[in-house]
C-alpha cells in the first residue's frame, strides 16, 4: 500500500513539475533548490525536505538534473503508466472533462462515461457513454480504480455508492455534496462555487 502523504506535499510536487517543465523549455538542464522554490512559492529548505521524502537526491554544487527530477515526479504520480478513469455525468462539466487535452498529455484516459439520459448514448462523444447500471461491467473490463463524479447533488451519494460497490477506490467529486465513503477510499472535492466564494472573501 502506498504511504500516506499530505495533500499539500503532493500539490507542491505538481507545482514543482510545472516549474521544471518551464525551466526545461527555456533550455536549462540543471536547477537549484532555491531557484525551483522561488518559482514554486516554497523555500529552498522545503524543496529539499519534500524531495528527501521520496529519496530524490541532488548535489549542493551541481543542483538537480531536471530530467531526473521530472522522471522522479512522474514515477510518484504513476505518469509513466497508463492511468484509467471513468466519468459519471455527461453534462456541461462532464463534456468539458471529456474534451480536456491536458489529461492525454499526462497519460490519463477517460475510458467511458455514464449518464441517465438515453439521448447521450447515441451522441458522438470522444468516449462511449452508457447507463449507470453498466458501471460494474466497465470497471471490471478495464480494471479501473478511479472515477469522476459530475452529477447533480441529489444523485451524488447514490452514484458514489454504486461506484464503491463496483470496486472504485478513488473519486474526484464535482458534485456539491460531501460523500460518505469508507476509510480506504480517497475523495478529492472540486467545488467551483466555494473556490469563487473564497476569492470574493479575500477581495
Amino acid at each position: 500500500m502506498a504511504q500516506n502523504y499530505s495533500h499539500n506535499v503532493l500539490k507542491r510536487f505538481l507545482h514543482y513539475r510545472q516549474c521544471l517543465i518551464q525551466f526545461q523549455r527555456h533550455g536549462f538542464r540543471k536547477v537549484f533548490s532555491y531557484s525551483l522554490g522561488k518559482e514554486a512559492g516554497a523555500s529552498a529548505e522545503q524543496v529539499r525536505k519534500d524531495f528527501s521524502l521520496f529519496g530524490i537526491k541532488g548535489s549542493r554544487r551541481g543542483g538537480y538534473d531536471i530530467d531526473y527530477l521530472l522522471n522522479s515526479i512522474n514515477d510518484i504520480f504513476k505518469q509513466n503508466s497508463e492511468r484509467l478513469v471513468i466519468l459519471v455525468g455527461i453534462g456541461n462539466i462532464g463534456q468539458a472533462l471529456i474534451n480536456y487535452e491536458g489529461f492525454k498529455e499526462n497519460n490519463i484516459h477517460i475510458v467511458a462515461g455514464f449518464d441517465l439520459d438515453p439521448s447521450k448514448y447515441i451522441k458522438r462523444f470522444a468516449i462511449p457513454v452508457y447507463p449507470p447500471d453498466r458501471i460494474p461491467e466497465i470497471v471490471r473490463q478495464y480494471g479501473v480504480k478511479t472515477a469522476i463524479i459530475a452529477v447533480p447533488e441529489i444523485s451524488g451519494q447514490v452514484i458514489c455508492d454504486l461506484l464503491l460497490s463496483a470496486g472504485i477506490k478513488a473519486i474526484l467529486n464535482f458534485s456539491p455534496i460531501l460523500l460518505k465513503v469508507p476509510d480506504d477510499v480517497i475523495v478529492n472535492y472540486v467545488n467551483l462555487r466555494n473556490e469563487l466564494e473564497t476569492l470574493f472573501f479575500y477581495l
